[in-house]
């Protein structure tokens, strides 16, 4: 069994950290704090980390670099997908224009988790606002695919609690999903459009029937096809292997809101977690909301991509 070590990076304390986003070309890692409203980028080589905001934009759901223009994001606002631009660098980013919008008279909805599959094409879903009421009451999100070339929305599933971890195999022929709410990993076939069939249970978290202690939230996958689950109140991201469902290794945090995971590095061989400091129902103490670097897996990771907007 891999013995891995867990170090703490140079990072603000987030709100809500999430959406971890590897660039390969710029060797950096970028994320966002949804409840803190700002982007981050990490840069592997001077080890810090650096932070912006958009003014307009309080709320931030994820970060994700767009093709074709190093300075160009698309991050997640309310049921919007917008396009900002910013320098990697600079305490501000700035606005560019409203790429989509999905939901536009649900007002207690959000965006959540959104990832880019390896034909450059942007998935997202939604969730009801958690100052809402309990995330297991009402199933209001849905989850989408972006058709750029169309300009539109493209609905996958309808129904979900919280729209979370997302990720594909390195063929890009599977694809794993978390709904919260549901307390599971689900693995989807993908046709040549990007559309899903076949559902099929990966790993179901209830013991005995009964709730665990915490939710599934984002999630990764490494280049054997073993995917990486972060348990929000369980301090724990769990090595699932997909075909066989069996937890392979638990990787423990020092902070019990664990958001989600990425593989990057010079290697790939580094998985960055995001966790959260924010208060749902007790005080977190630091480092909850850190940015942690899990070494000594001796797995690498798949590369994650730009979205293609045109």
């Amino acid at each position: 069994m891999a013995s891995y070590k867990v170090e703490q990076l140079p990072s603000p304390l987030s709100v809500l950290g999430e959406g971890p986003h590897w660039d390969v070309e710029r060797q950096s890692l970028y994320y966002n704090d949804i409840y803190g409203g700002s982007i981050h980028r990490y840069d592997y080589a001077e080890n810090k980390t650096y932070n912006a905001t958009v003014d307009g934009f309080p709320v931030i759901s994820f970060i994700i670099p767009v093709k074709g223009n190093d300075r160009h994001f698309i991050i997640g606002t309310d049921r919007k997908v917008t396009l900002v631009d910013w320098d990697g660098r600079s305490a501000k980013a700035t606005f560019v224009r409203t790429v989509g919008e999905v939901e536009p008279t649900m007002e207690d909805n959000r965006f959540n988790d959104a990832k880019v599959d390896n034909k450059g094409r942007f998935y997202g879903g939604t969730m009801r606002l958690e100052a809402k009421g309990d995330i297991f009451e009402m199933r209001l999100g849905t989850f989408y695919r972006y058709d750029a070339k169309r300009g539109e929305f493209v609905v996958l599933k309808k129904s979900i609690g919280v729209s979370n971890g997302l990720c594909w195999n390195e063929a890009g022929n599977l694809f794993y999903y978390i709904d919260s709410c549901d307390l599971d990993v689900k693995e989807y076939r993908v046709d040549e459009n990007g559309d899903l069939t076949g559902e099929r249970v990966v790993i179901d978290f209830r013991v005995n029937g009964e709730k665990p202690s915490f939710v599934p939230d984002g999630m990764t996958i490494d280049a054997n096809g073993s995917l990486y689950v972060a348990t929000f109140g369980g301090s724990t991201v769990y090595k699932v292997n997909s075909k066989t469902g069996k937890v392979e290794l638990e990787i423990k945090l020092p902070c019990e809101q664990v958001t989600s995971a990425a593989f990057g590095g010079p290697n790939m061989d580094i998985l960055y977690v995001t966790t959260a400091a924010k208060e749902f129902k007790t005080p977190q103490p630091a480092p909850a909301g850190a940015l942690f670097a899990v070494t000594g897996l001796g797995v690498k990771g798949t590369p994650m991509y730009p979205v293609d907007l045109s």
